[in-house]
């Protein structure tokens, strides 16, 4: 895929407020069939620095609530303010097991880089997120994942590169839908492995840039080299 959009951005105001792999890039790699509405209430759930908060406001007008644990929602907002869009998107400090609003108040969710963080569970949904959307809500969700399961037999090579805390949080495809699967709330419509091209880009760009943490990754990608590591896009709606 080509990514059209996230290349008209600033490349230095990204590298700046990246986090991760390229969140932006991901993030319209994972919603280039989701059919997102102009004025749609969305959550945008651990949105980091506000990158994707930035670009669903402005690339499909909706209204976004941007939530995150990490980062000050009024660091947030003076970036949001320099863009003029401080009137679009509400930043929120909070914590994504006790978010403060109303049941059925979203038309979407979307999670880029940070679901794995609190939802790799069976509950996850159900317990904290599912009251919030409103009935076939959208949900989109792009994490970090494996190829294949790997818990029970890490490659010797990979130990060194692989958190132990960062490792039980990455999973495959299929353990997703298995997961996911037993939700009452979350209607599976499509879970997959993005392409390749947008895991090397978005990687790419991370590695690129003077964050400690980057420097950190660059031997964990160039010792995976395309065998172990991907990005998993999860589509579906509230049922």
């Amino acid at each position: 895929m080509e990514h059209l959009k996230s290349k008209n951005y600033d490349d230095e105001f990204i590298k700046e407020n990246m986090m991760g792999p390229n969140s932006m890039l991901i993030l319209e790699n994972l919603l280039k069939d989701v059919p997102l509405k102009k004025n749609m209430r969305v959550l945008d759930l651990g949105c980091g620095k506000g990158l994707t908060s930035i670009f669903l406001a402005k690339e499909y007008g909706v209204q976004v609530f941007a939530v995150d644990l990490w980062i000050p929602a009024s660091e947030n907002y003076e970036r949001f303010k320099k863009l003029g869009l401080e009137n679009q998107i509400i930043p929120i400090h909070g914590d994504a097991t006790a978010l403060p609003f109303a049941d059925e108040y979203f038309d979407a969710v979307i999670s880029v880089d940070s679901y794995h963080y609190f939802g790799s569970n069976e509950t996850y949904f159900d317990k904290y997120l599912k009251r919030l959307l409103k009935k076939d809500a959208l949900i989109a969700i792009a994490i970090p994942g494996m190829k294949y399961e790997i818990h029970d037999n890490v490659p010797k090579e990979m130990k060194p590169y692989w958190d132990k805390e960062a490792l039980p949080l990455w999973n495959s495809c299929d353990w997703w839908q298995n997961a996911l699967s037993k939700s009452d709330g979350f209607k599976i419509k499509e879970i997959k492995e993005l392409d390749s091209d947008c895991f090397e880009k978005a990687w790419s760009d991370w590695l690129n840039t003077d964050n400690e943490y980057a420097k950190g990754d660059r031997p964990m990608i160039e010792t995976d080299n395309g065998r172990y590591m991907n990005l998993i896009s999860i589509i579906g709606n509230k049922k």
